[in-house]
Parts: C-alpha cells; sequence; structure tokens
C-alpha cells in the first residue's frame, strides 16, 4: 500500500470537511477508514489500498453536503495522486455503493465494496451513530422525536445489512446500545 497517497486523502479529508461539524466530517471518515482497514485485516485478498482509499474518500462528493456529479472531488484527488483509471473506476464504483438511502438491499460484487459499505454503516450505529444522528438533525432541523424515528427508519435496519461475518459480529453490540439508548428515552420522555 502507498503510505504517501494515504497520508494525501488523510489531509484532503481534513481539508475538504474542515466547517463540517454535522456527523460527515474528516473524524466520521477517519473512523470508517479505521473500520474499513480492520475489516480488511480480516479479509487478506482484498485490494487493501482500494479498501483505504475508498473509505477516506467516500463522503467527499456527498449529495447532503456537495453540488458536484460523478464523483468530481475523488476523481480530482485520485487524479492528482496519480491513480491509474482502472483503479479511480473500482474506487468510485465502491463509494457509489456506500450510500445507505441509495443502495438499501444491495449488495457490493466486490469483497472490497462489502467492507467499505460494512465501515460506514458501522459508524452509523452504536454510540457514535447516535451521536451523529443528534448531529445531524441538528443542522437541519430535525425535532428529537424525528431523530428517534431515524431510528427505526435507519439505524436499527444496519445490523441485518451488514455484508462480512466479521462486520455483523461488531454491529452486534452497537445494535443492542442503540436498542438500550431508545428504551431509556422512552422512559425519560413519558
Amino acid at each position: 500500500m502507498n503510505a504517501s497517497i494515504i497520508e494525501n486523502a488523510k489531509s484532503y479529508i481534513e481539508e475538504i470537511f474542515s466547517n463540517n461539524a454535522d456527523g460527515h466530517d474528516a473524524a466520521h471518515s477517519m473512523r470508517v477508514y479505521a473500520n474499513a482497514m480492520r475489516l480488511a485485516e480480516r479479509y487478506p485478498g482484498c485490494d487493501s489500498e482500494v479498501v483505504a482509499l475508498a473509505a477516506l474518500l467516500h463522503d467527499v462528493d456527498d449529495h447532503k453536503l456537495f453540488d458536484t456529479k460523478d464523483n468530481a472531488n475523488a476523481r480530482a484527488f485520485l487524479t492528482s495522486n496519480d491513480l491509474e483509471e482502472k483503479e479511480i473506476e473500482q474506487i468510485c464504483a465502491i463509494i457509489n455503493g456506500v450510500s445507505f438511502s441509495m443502495n438499501r438491499g444491495q449488495r457490493p460484487e466486490s469483497i472490497e465494496g462489502q467492507i467499505v459499505q460494512d465501515a460506514d454503516r458501522l459508524d452509523a450505529i452504536g454510540a457514535v451513530g447516535i451521536a451523529r444522528t443528534f448531529a445531524y438533525g441538528g443542522k437541519v432541523g430535525r425535532s428529537l422525536d424525528d431523530s428517534i424515528q431515524h431510528f427505526y427508519d435507519k439505524l436499527l435496519l444496519l445490523k441485518d445489512e451488514m455484508n462480512t461475518e466479521e462486520a455483523k459480529k461488531m454491529a452486534l453490540h452497537r445494535h443492542e446500545y442503540i436498542e438500550g439508548f431508545i428504551e431509556e428515552f422512552n422512559t425519560e420522555t413519558k
């Protein structure tokens, strides 16, 4: 794996997300990267550089944050770092397979895509997922009740949509944490 391009990608996400505090920030991308690399270790046949770059860049063209087309930000970064067109297309295909709302019920074909999708979904559940839900909800003016509804519309579904066996194991505890949070929230708001 080319350590230089990975460091460049980390710097790039720090820059592009510098003013973002809604849960889709550089810290989120770094957690997705960490999750992805942890999962990639369990699947030695995967291309870890592709996994790393797709994980780090997965939100740089997110429609909720940027008005770009055809992965323009990711492509510009990858091109400027001299990646071959084939690898750029592979990374962009993985990025396009990450979004829950755009890919509900769809499993990426490649192990690299499955790992990155799982890594992003893992960051949407558990304690961090709860915090991100309320951070984003605050940004878009969502009430507490509407944010709790988001748990039912998305977060509680993620455990059963993991692709890899390792992610399924990791998701179980995070899912149970959310269930406990909802139970406590409901007790406190009765």
